[in-house]
């Protein structure tokens, strides 16, 4: 099963939206809030070259921002290859 990880910040409300779309989805994730861990912070700017969350990783492959259906695509991409 794919490995997913949500980096969020403690006051976007859309990380709020892309956790609960995951949870309706039977999606499980790990949560890295950049705001509480600088250095994930870091990481996250030097990997992807974006400042803005949420972001969410996919098996080493990146969503950015809240979108049902690029997180769905590359959900079943990964899991049904």
């Amino acid at each position: 099963m794919a490995q997913v990880t949500v980096y969020t910040t403690t006051t976007c409300p859309y990380c709020v939206m892309a956790k609960n779309f995951l949870r309706a989805q039977g999606i499980p994730f790990k949560e890295v809030n950049v705001e509480l861990d600088p250095e994930a912070a870091r990481r996250l700017v030097e990997t992807t070259g974006q400042m803005g969350v949420p972001q969410i990783e996919i098996n080493g492959r990146w969503v950015l921002g809240y979108d049902p259906d690029a997180i769905m695509a590359l959900w079943n991409q990964t899991n049904h290859p």
